[in-house]
């Protein structure tokens, strides 16, 4: 069954430009991941002043897809956004699962 791994970002707003350039590019890195199916980037609304931020919602194809991605692959990639933009963000993640209905 498919899932929804998605990604809430609080961005300082000295950093903002770069970090959405460096965002946009990393979105589609993983979207060549097996198993992603795509993905959504909205900007979030109603944000404390001198941040951004932003919600990426990625769809995978199930959930060993998801475990996958947290086994061989997010450790990296996170790494890397750490690496080139140190405290001046903040990340939430959160696993959705589709209801039936």
């Amino acid at each position: 069954m498919a899932v929804i791994y998605e990604v809430t970002l609080h961005v300082q707003g000295a950093i903002a430009d770069a970090y959405l350039a460096w965002l946009r590019s990393h979105i589609g890195e993983i979207l060549a991941l097996p198993g992603f199916e795509g993905a959504e980037l909205a900007e979030l609304e109603g944000v404390p002043p001198g941040e951004r931020g932003w919600c990426v919602r990625y769809r995978l194809r199930d959930r060993d897809a998801l475990d996958a991605y947290f086994r061989e692959h997010a450790p990296r990639l996170r790494a890397d956004g750490i690496a080139r933009f140190g405290d001046g963000f903040r990340a939430e993640r959160r696993i959705l699962a589709p209801v039936e209905r």
